[in-house]
């Protein structure tokens, strides 16, 4: 038995139809952990709701009602150490089972959860706790993200306590052992402890091309952001067990292991896995017989090019990508391999999917497919006007009535970005599309230099910032270059200082140095150097033409090895 009927009409039989009268119902004061996971422990009880797999064999299935008892517990924990309504907590939990208990957990309470990723260096994790105002950390205990934390700690005014899920750590409180102690009762707050739906949620740390990571703020209503994704574009039934290959410290993770999923009944399948080894995701994928796939593409160019004849993937009913543009070669040649064509989606951390190849429509390969009906969406170019069909014009969402459920509610503590972004009646994503004559929609790049590496964002101005810290550097560019596997990669042009001479050591010695002073996955895989820098008039680094000739050279190197362009 599934809710989504109660929160939208899930029997639209056409693309058309469903685009003009797929509507969500937003109850009034919705809470996810209530309204669903409690209600599905209430309703149905024994459905399965998590099936959490270890490297080394180990699972574990969780019901609703276990979700339902744990997370009650979770809250009781939570709330003896004083956190309540509207207090911010970051967790930094990989696939650890732990996370969905943590976050249903923290919604009943309504305190706003920050997921974030276990590649923080000190200085990340001081940053994010002290902009949010953490007063709590929930952690794997694993010596990198753990060490960050307690280096950081002393300089977090606002913190007062870290729970860990593995085990004891000196100074932290043990989460795991601890949880059975609570009472497995948690009623509904009320009054003024009870949640509205304009209250603050979950927030992330999205990167940018300048200053600091953003705090992208949602609202209570976000999990009904994501019906529409899993039902239409993932097509999830009520017996489906999904599986999405995503951290619990990206958004995608909500996007793909979480609200959407479990509205729809549908089970979440979680391999807690160290690093991605194709051999042994498809092994997991045939053992226990997954029904829905979805992956960022760089995890499909891994697998299309390893021998995975001996595994059995006829399970896999659907598949879908999202995260950067699915290039239409590895949609072919998946579909030659195992028979089944990846839907492609785009969104951004502060909304749901805005496009999706829906499953009316057979999927158009390296097309991020057409509108969801969640947003009002137009493509506007640099004056503000409409853009006709082929032109390319950035990417909006009307907030003229108002913000739509699954768009965030604001950057947060940045009236400065907000006015960046919301002007005119639009939210303005700063990404630039087409749409053919069919109506798809075809993604060109981005406004600004984010670079999506592998599924990840990465924004320049952190990695410059790492790179300014070493004495060598008198200036420097970081820029996307293409690359066939991780789609992008980081490319630094540095300028010397003076005492200083270009050498593969050094090189070396900067890759090494970013890899310490930020996430290491941020680290420039080609380090180039130069005499100065491309800059305009203003004095601004000119990122669009050190990118272009990346590009270029990579074009270049392409002919000269004979490959054709797809």
């Amino acid at each position: 038995m599934s809710l989504i009927d109660r929160f939208i009409d899930s029997n639209c039989q056409s693309y058309g139809d469903f685009h003009k009268n797929c509507r969500v119902r937003v109850p009034e004061n919705f809470n996810f952990g209530y309204d669903v996971v409690d209600e599905y422990a209430r309703i149905s009880p024994q459905k399965l709701a998590l099936l959490w797999v270890g490297e080394d064999g180990s699972d574990r299935h969780f019901t609703f009602a276990d979700i339902s008892e744990l997370s009650n517990r979770a809250a009781n924990l939570f709330a003896s150490y004083g956190i309540k309504k509207g207090d911010m907590v970051l967790c930094t939990l990989k696939r650890r089972w732990q996370y969905w208990v943590i976050n249903v957990a923290l919604c009943k309470l309504g305190a706003v959860i920050i997921p974030a990723t276990f590649l923080l260096t000190a200085h990340d994790v001081e940053y994010r706790v002290n902009a949010a105002e953490a007063v709590a950390i929930v952690s794997v205990n694993e010596p990198a993200i753990a060490d960050a934390i307690d280096e950081a700690r002393p300089n977090c005014p606002a913190l007062k306590t870290i729970f860990g899920v593995d085990g004891q750590r000196e100074g932290w409180e043990d989460f795991t052992a601890t949880l059975g102690d609570y009472s497995p009762e948690f009623p509904r707050p009320t009054g003024e402890a009870a949640t509205k739906n304009e209250d603050l949620s979950v927030m992330y740390f999205t990167s940018g091309t300048t200053g600091m990571p953003k705090m992208v703020v949602h609202n209570f209503t976000y999990p009904l952001g994501f019906i529409v994704g899993a039902k239409f574009w993932h097509h999830l039934d009520d017996d489906d067990l999904h599986l999405t290959v995503a951290d619990t410290g990206w958004a995608k993770c909500s996007w793909g292991k979480l609200y959407g999923q479990w509205i729809c009944g549908a089970a979440l399948f979680v391999y807690d896995m160290e690093k991605f080894v194709p051999e042994n995701l498809a092994e997991v994928l045939s053992k226990y017989r997954i029904t829905s796939f979805c992956a960022p593409p760089t995890i499909y160019r891994f697998m299309i090019k390893t021998d995975l004849e001996k595994y059995d993937l006829s399970c896999i009913k659907r598949a879908s990508a999202a995260g950067e543009p699915l290039n239409p070669e590895v949609y072919r040649k998946f579909y030659e391999l195992f028979g089944v064509k990846i839907y492609e989606a785009y969104g951004q951390s502060e909304t749901g999917p805005i496009f999706a190849n829906f499953h009316f429509d057979e999927p158009m390969p390296g097309s991020l497919g057409k509108p969801s009906p969640m947003y009002n969406i137009a493509l506007l170019d640099e004056n503000g006007n409409p853009c006709e069909e082929g032109e390319e014009g950035e990417v909006c969402i009307s907030v003229a009535n108002g913000t739509p459920v699954g768009l965030f509610t604001e950057y947060y503590k940045s009236p400065q970005q907000n006015d960046e972004t919301r002007y005119n009646g639009w939210y303005h994503t700063g990404d630039i599309v087409w749409m053919d004559e069919a109506g798809y929609y075809w993604f060109v790049g981005r406004a600004d230099d984010v670079i999506k590496s592998s599924g990840y964002r990465i924004g320049p101005f952190e990695v410059e910032s790492a790179l300014m810290t070493h004495p060598a550097v008198l200036e420097c560019a970081i820029s996307g270059a293409p690359d066939p596997v991780r789609g992008q990669i980081v490319k630094a042009t540095v300028v010397l200082a003076r005492g200083y001479a270009p050498s593969e050591e050094l090189k070396k010695e900067l890759q090494n140095h970013v890899k310490h002073n930020t996430a290491p996955y941020k680290y420039p895989r080609i380090v180039e150097f130069t005499e100065e820098l491309p800059k305009t008039v203003s004095g601004k680094i000119k990122r669009k033409q050190l990118r272009q000739e990346a590009e270029a050279k990579a074009k270049a190197f392409r002919e000269l090895a004979g490959e054709t362009k797809v």
